[in-house]
């Protein structure tokens, strides 16, 4: 599966936004944000102004980049959207915030969505009882997300809940254990999206 193994901040510096890749350390003075404001590259270089177009990439690729999704699943998501009833922009929205290893990182239980998605794919995590190791997989109101019964298991997600410093967003419910356990409330909206996204813009580049 492919996968970017570059230096995630940098990502962050590109999109000029915390895009939170490293987990509880871009909430400290580590942050290569904090530290340097510039994008990455040649920065005695003086960059020109961007295009119309640099603005629309640059959101699209922000969105990308934070819930760690390729190009061409993206477009399948905007195609799912458009298909769906309602404001498409807010729908896709909707889908990538549906995301198990999504839900995953907005349950505590992953400091980041890349061990999130981690923590997903080695089979640590039970969507109604049963072993779910796709990522991508969309959750439905009612979902009981569990931990597997199994020491490794429980000392991995334990340990971020420990460490993980952010709240737990009201469309998810946690209940902390021996076998931490969640549950999908309500299906999430745009509004729960924790960056600012201008998902118009998004919109008018993939409808090109």
């Amino acid at each position: 599966m492919a996968c970017n193994t570059g230096p995630v901040c940098r990502m962050c510096r590109r999109e000029g936004v915390k895009l939170f890749l490293k987990g509880t350390r871009c909430d400290t003075d580590k942050c290569a944000i904090e530290r340097r404001q510039t994008p990455p590259g040649m920065h005695n270089y003086r960059r020109g102004k961007l295009t119309d177009y640099g603005v629309h990439l640059r959101e699209k690729q922000k969105v990308k980049r934070y819930y760690g999704v390729l190009e061409a699943q993206f477009r399948r998501y905007f195609q799912t959207a458009e298909r769906t009833k309602g404001n498409t922009g807010k729908m896709l929205m909707a889908l990538l915030e549906r995301r198990l290893d999504n839900i995953v990182h907005r349950l505590g239980w992953g400091l980041s969505r890349s061990q999130a998605r981690q923590i997903v794919r080695h089979g640590h995590i039970l969507v109604n009882g049963r072993r779910v190791d796709v990522p991508s997989y969309l959750v439905r109101t009612g979902d009981v997300i569990t931990v597997k019964n199994r020491p490794k298991s429980i000392e991995i997600v334990q340990a971020a809940i420990a460490e993980y410093g952010r709240e737990v967003p009201d469309f998810l419910n946690r209940v902390d254990g021996p076998q931490p356990e969640g549950q999908v409330l309500r299906l999430p909206e745009a509004e729960d999206v924790s960056i600012p996204v201008e998902v118009n813009l998004i919109v008018e580049i993939l409808s090109r």
